[in-house]
């Protein structure tokens, strides 16, 4: 029974696999950053293509 408890003990206080997790969560958050960042990117190009073009359209329209 000693030797499974210092066993868990040894599981509980090991920091081997810290630099894993901590890499893996910034890579996550980063992946997530870039996401919102390009919808937020297409959603205004959108919005500027379709005022252009309803400018285009208004100026051709005229010119009729």
């Amino acid at each position: 029974m000693d030797r499974i408890g210092r066993l868990f003990v040894e599981l509980l206080t090991d920091e081997s696999g810290q630099d894993l997790i901590e890499y893996a969560l910034l890579s996550a958050f980063v992946a997530l950053v870039c996401v919102v960042g390009a919808t937020s990117l297409g959603t205004a190009l959108n919005n500027w293509y379709g005022s252009v073009g309803g400018a285009v359209n208004t100026h051709a329209a005229s010119a009729s």
